[in-house]
Order: C-alpha cells, then structure tokens, then sequence
C-alpha cells in the first residue's frame, strides 16, 4: 500500500495524483468541521448534568405537578393543555420543544419530547421531559428531584388507577372521606389504628427484617361498603388505589404490574374469591376431597395463561412482594378462598362487613338529614326493614332527598 502511494504521487501520474490529494483534503476538511461540534458536545457534557423523566415512571405525573407551582411557566409562550394532573380543572405545561428557567440561582433547560409515531397498536405515543443544568455533582440534581418529590406530597389528592397495558389514573373517581363511612360502633376506629400503627413501624419492620406490608381482607355479602371502605382507607393516609383485575394477567404480568406500584399504595385485589386459577394453582378441594374442574370440562377452556395461586401468593408474599403497600382484598364468601390465602404475613386483618344494623342506619340517616331528630331516624329506619345493606338504605335516601313532594321527604327536610 505503501508503495502504491508512492508511485501515485511520485508524479508519474498527474492526474492519480491530483485526485487522491483532492479527495484527502475533502476528507480532512470534514473532519475538521465536525471537530469544534464534537469539542463543544465534550464540554457540554463535562460541565453539565442532565435528568430523564419518561412518561412510563410514575414520577412524569409529578414532574407536570412541580410546573404548575412555578413562576415561570407564566411566561412560557408555547403551552399544552393538560388534564392528567387536575381532573377537575384544566392545567397548562410547557408545550413539546426546549425552554429556559432557573431554580435555586441555577439555570435549567427542559426539553419537552413526544413521539411523533405511536406504540405499535397502542394509539398513544410516547412523552419525556428531559432536565438539563450547569454542574458536575449529582447533589444539584438530587434536591431538584426532592424538591419535585415534595411537591407531589403536598398536592398528594387519592386516585384511582387501572391497568391497562400500564397504569391509567381514573380521572372521574373521587375518593370517599371516611367520616362518610358507617360501620359497627368501634370498627372504624381499630381499623384506621391498625393502618396508623403500620404506616409508623416501618422502621420496626426494618429492624426485625419483617418485609414492610400489610393485608386486610374485607369480607360480606355485597353492597356493604367494602369498596368505598377501601376508598376510605386510602383517602385517610394519602395513598392511591391500583386496581387489580386477576382475570387480565398472567403470573409474568401481574409480577410486572404490581412492581410498577409505587411506594406508600394500596394495590386492591376486589373479589378475590371469584378468582379463576391455572392448573399451576389448583389444589383439592378439602369439603369434596377432589380436584377442579379439568381445563377441557370448563366452558369455553379455563384461560391457562391466567394467573395461578402459586403466583398469586408470591406476589402477596414472596420475593416478588413490594414494601411499603397495603394489600386489600374483598370477598363476598370467605369460605371459597383457599387457606393458603388467609394465613398472617398475606391477610394480617379481617373485618366483616354484614347487614346494615339498626345503629348504622340512624346514624346514617342524620347524616344525610341534619335536621331531623333522633326519635324520626329510628321511625324511618323501622319502616324501611327490607334495606339491609347500607347501600340499599343509602340508595333509599338519595330517592327520597330527591323526591320532594313524598310525606317523608316533607318531615324531614322541614
């Protein structure tokens, strides 16, 4: 090769000559230009610190909460309307591009990305905001995130979310506030203690090596409250909902979506006594001594892909279990649960929620007529006997607030 080089440019070969120097001089010439772009990306990337929140971590959501506190989105010309944040009002952030503003006496860039093409089926496509600031200690970086972290604990309101190839907040839900909540005299109060004490030994687990959850299993026939007790719960301690329905998981996809969960949330399993598991879950049934059904004898085929017990229970409490939730599950018949399920360390508290009793009924209908005396609650609640869940007696009252012109609606909204 060398010699080849020679030859060409000994000058034998002008014109080979001529257009190997040319095309090494094109070559340098490009290289050069690109090397004050690659010098000035070296030093960016020295001097700076950057920070990448996608839109599949929870924390996306709070990073669009932190805007809404800061003073110089008044000043951003470019906005996007947005209602993932506040549901029941409309909110502005920055729009798609790059913008400039400081914090703590240091400047900020953050660009705004989404997609222009969408996840494969999926029609919604792909956002993330990407911080950028002057510095090389990640510590900058670390009390802008806490900064973000406190803000979301403060404007921290309960939601509700469902999965549906990743979590979905439910923008319609509103959450139950737990003086709202009527049960036998005492429950309310052991229940809400026993969170309080849990949500407080987290430290205690840690120290004994206990894994940091707790599950509370919610049984009765429907219509008693379980659900909106579980609303309650949350509500109280400032903690989300994650819904779960077994029937659209399999043992890989639930493990997956319960990790998504983040910290300090309640993941509800309700009707867990309708679960169908696979053939990897099954087990005898004690009072007939005999197995399930067979897949082939169910109708339609058992889904064996589906969740089974065994990945159930790992979930619950195994390896694969997430700290720092409650677990709630509800059932309307205990008895169609399998042991396995019941025991401390996966249900740690049970509470029986039965037919409405005649306490709870008074007391919730002074709640809903301020009003009216003790002495009418009790003659309402005797002429109504057939209501025997709270939820028919509420439903009872919601008709008679809106039917004025009824004798009873006259008493009592005097």
């Amino acid at each position: 090769m060398v010699e080849l080089l020679k030859n060409v440019l000994s000058g034998n070969n002008q014109f080979a000559a001529g257009g190997l120097l040319l095309m090494i001089v094109g070559g340098l010439s490009v290289y050069l230009r690109a090397v004050p772009q690659k010098a000035w990306e070296w030093l960016v990337g020295q001097i700076t610190l950057s920070l990448t929140v996608k839109d599949e971590d929870t924390a996306f959501v709070w990073v669009k909460e932190w805007f809404l506190e800061q003073g110089f989105l008044r000043r951003v010309r470019r906005v996007d309307l947005d209602t993932t944040v506040r549901s029941d009002r409309l909110a502005l952030i920055p729009a798609p591009g790059r913008h400039w503003f400081w914090n703590a006496g240091r400047p900020f860039t953050v660009e705004f990305h989404r997609s222009e093409e969408t996840r494969g089926w999926l029609p919604r496509r792909s956002e993330s905001f990407s911080f950028q600031t002057i510095g090389r200690r990640q510590s900058f970086l670390k009390q802008f995130v806490s900064e973000i972290v406190e803000c979301h604990r403060r404007n921290c309101v309960s939601s509700l979310f469902v999965h549906d190839d990743g979590w979905n907040r439910v923008s319609g839900y509103t959450p139950r506030q737990a003086d709202s909540i009527v049960l036998p005299a005492g429950e309310m109060e052991r229940l809400m203690q026993d969170v309080a004490r849990f949500k407080a030994s987290k430290n205690r687990y840690r120290q004994l090596g206990v894994p940091y959850h707790r599950g509370y299993l919610l049984h009765g026939p429907p219509g008693t409250g379980k659900s909106s007790l579980t609303s309650a719960i949350a509500a109280s301690f400032a903690m989300s909902i994650y819904a779960i329905n077994l029937g659209d998981f399999n043992d890989r996809t639930l493990i997956n979506a319960v990790h998504e969960v983040p910290l300090n949330s309640v993941i509800l399993f309700e009707d867990i006594d309708c679960m169908s598991t696979g053939r990897a879950g099954e087990r005898r049934d004690i009072r007939s001594n005999r197995l399930p059904i067979q897949d082939d004898e169910r109708k339609g085929g058992v889904d064996k892909f589906g969740v089974t017990l065994s990945g159930l229970l790992n979930v619950l409490d195994g390896f694969n279990t997430p700290e720092d939730v409650l677990f709630v599950m509800t059932s309307n018949c205990i008895e169609s649960i399998d042991q396995a399920l019941l025991r401390p360390g996966r249900i740690d508290y049970r509470l029986y929620l039965g037919k409405a009793t005649r306490e709870q009924k008074t007391e919730l209908y002074r709640r809903f007529f301020r009003q009216a005396s003790a002495f009418e609650a009790q003659a309402f609640v005797e002429a109504h006997p057939w209501a025997d869940t709270m939820a028919e007696f509420q439903g009872l009252l919601l008709s008679l607030e809106e039917n004025e012109d009824c004798p009873e609606a006259a008493i009592v909204l005097r």
